[in-house]
């Protein structure tokens, strides 16, 4: 496995890369709060997509992991972090990759596929449904939750869940504070009826974060859904039958 930094936007960002480079590459764009050893490393996927035959590329996005983290809300657009994707690639020499992003990576990825289509071959959005149109429901609480002294100020239930976990990643809460202000962008249905590609919808039937994935599916021209029985929003990202799908997903013809 190769890791190491790019430099964009003045910013210096962890990726690795993995698998032989004369294969399709499918760049993989994790959640908030998270990173590339805890979304795609530490539950398979690296190792899934490599031994599948395709090359697995991954970063930690600003503000995460071992990655430079501002604190200014502004770094943190959709479109700002769309653009880190395509430096990856530049820093690569990959022309084209599937997207293949987990929540905010999926939003992230969205935006990705509008603003560079002939550079994102396919779509992989998992933990993600309608709320890429709707929105995810207040954050407000979850940036609170990260500045506040410590867990036990806060009691807002969501806000609790974010904030042990970027505890337990020892993330900087005032970097992920930033980024869950401006990070939430949504796009118009019109916006997403114009991402052609083959998507791939993949949300939890237990999950209360992401929404419906079948009302974001009927507004993409080509898109398929998983429904991954039994799992929330944390863990359906880890989730065997997700990895099945989204493999059978890549070999399928174009």
């Amino acid at each position: 496995m190769t890791t190491g930094t790019f430099e964009h936007d003045g910013l210096a960002l962890a990726f690795l890369d993995e698998g032989e480079k004369d294969r399709p590459a499918v760049l993989l764009v994790h959640g908030f709060a998270s990173s590339m050893r805890v979304n795609w490393i530490e539950p398979g996927w690296v190792q899934a997509l490599t031994e599948a035959g395709y090359r697995a590329v991954a970063f930690d996005h600003r503000g995460h992991g071992k990655s430079d983290k501002p604190q200014d809300p502004a770094a943190y657009t959709p479109r700002m972090m769309a653009s880190d994707c395509f430096a990856l690639l530049d820093h690569l020499g990959i022309g084209s990759a599937t997207f293949f992003g987990y929540s905010m990576g999926a939003r992230v990825s969205a935006f990705a596929a509008l603003a560079e289509p002939q550079r994102v071959e396919r779509l992989v959005l998992g933990g993600l449904g309608i709320g890429l149109v709707k929105g995810v429901g207040d954050w407000d609480p979850i940036a609170a939750a990260l500045r506040a002294p410590s867990l036990d100020d806060v009691s807002h239930p969501r806000g609790r869940m974010f904030r042990a976990f970027a505890d337990k990643t020892k993330s900087d809460r005032l970097a992920l504070a930033a980024c869950i202000e401006t990070s939430r962008d949504e796009l118009t249905e019109e916006e997403v009826g114009r991402i052609g590609q083959k998507v791939l919808i993949g949300v939890g039937t237990e999950d209360d974060i992401a929404g419906a994935p079948e009302p974001l599916a009927a507004l993409l021209p080509n898109a398929e859904v998983l429904a991954i029985e039994g799992r929330d929003h944390m863990l359906s990202v880890g989730d065997r039958r997700f990895k099945q799908r989204v493999i059978a997903f890549l070999n399928a013809p174009s």
